[in-house]
């Protein structure tokens, strides 16, 4: 039951918040292991040191696969049922609408501490941490009142040359598939050629967005709230990069979630809920919180002091089962020519 492992995972978290005196690591004989196959859209910074302390606890072992969510998720559709994936761990609620009909249902003790927005109303796959999409801007350029209320205020001309992107990128396209659904296809794309003609420079990640922002090579950036975190820990609070939430709301605004799904061809289902159930812990919990600087998907888990809270966040009232078409939005980037 979910309610269980969370007394015994949060057994694990006061093991690894204090100096180990004992081992915690679970004592599973190697010929008892079972092992996962994990198609991973989140990178191993991010998640690899959770899924091995999610080893250590039960005594499973994983086998990780690393890339993009897209192409991970193009691949198990290509694999079909000989696919050896037990879970795809996606970066964004557009990959995991991408398979949500291979994904077994979930059952209902996994999704219960979950609120209903960070998870499938199918039940066929839950979030794991959430993410808000932000515009990072330069402080030795910008002030936050030389910033627009609303998106379309990008498309002005006099933001020529100044704007990074990353239109190849998971999280870009999952923001794109979410003002498709808020804004209807036809202004998207009036957006998307708006902000187009401004010459923006494109990037192949929000990390290398929030660099150049930084380092004054472009003056605002569209990216994930917690790449900001992440130099600023590296580099200090000298860094000259700040998240501006768009105050108007709207696709800019949104908040985004990672999470997993169990393939319904896994030979390995029981120990593939385990996994999620690990994942929804206290102790992955307070690790995406506190490490990753995101936001917990389970309540009473304290979000990292640096952060927003997601209440002062004027995010637009939309499902993440309703950001399934991930198709749609690469045919229409295709089709104003923004990626190949």
């Amino acid at each position: 039951m979910f309610i269980l492992s969370l007394k015994k995972y949060s057994l694990l978290l006061l093991c690894l918040l204090m100096i180990p005196l004992v081992s915690c690591t679970n004592n599973t004989s190697d010929d008892e292991k079972k092992t996962l196959t994990i198609y991973s859209g989140r990178s191993e910074k991010l998640v690899g040191p959770i899924i091995e302390q999610f080893s250590e606890a039960t005594g499973i072992d994983t086998r990780v696969k690393y890339g993009g969510t897209s192409e991970l998720a193009a691949t198990i559709l290509e694999e079909g049922d000989k696919s050896p994936a037990d879970i795809f761990f996606a970066q964004d609620p557009a990959g995991l609408g991408a398979l949500e009909d291979k994904f077994t249902t979930l059952p209902d003790e996994v999704l219960v501490e979950v609120n209903d927005k960070f998870k499938s109303d199918d039940k066929k796959w839950v979030g794991t941490s959430g993410r808000a999409r932000t515009v990072v801007y330069n402080t030795n350029m910008l002030t936050e009142q030389d910033l627009p209320d609303d998106m379309f205020g990008f498309t002005d001309p006099k933001w020529k040359g100044k704007i990074g992107w990353a239109p190849t990128n998971g999280s870009f396209q999952a923001m794109v598939t979410g003002m498709r659904k808020i804004w209807g296809d036809e202004k998207t794309k009036e957006w998307l050629n708006g902000i187009n003609a401004n010459n923006p420079k494109s990037f192949p990640n929000n990390t290398s967005t929030v660099a150049a922002v930084a380092n004054g090579e472009v003056e605002v950036g569209f990216v994930n709230h917690y790449y900001l975190y992440r130099f600023l820990e590296e580099q200090g609070m000298d860094f000259s990069a700040r998240n501006y939430h768009i105050e108007e709301g709207g696709p800019g605004a949104l908040i985004l979630v990672a999470g997993a799904g169990v393939l319904e061809t896994s030979e390995n289902k029981e120990e593939a809920i385990e996994f999620l159930e690990f994942m929804l812990s206290p102790v992955s919990q307070q690790f995406f919180a506190s490490q990753n600087y995101e936001y917990p998907v389970v309540e009473g888990v304290k979000i990292n002091p640096m952060l927003k809270p997601l209440a002062d966040i004027n995010s637009p009232k939309i499902e993440m089962s309703d950001m399934n078409d991930l198709q749609g939005t690469v045919t229409i980037l295709r089709g104003v020519e923004i990626i190949p």
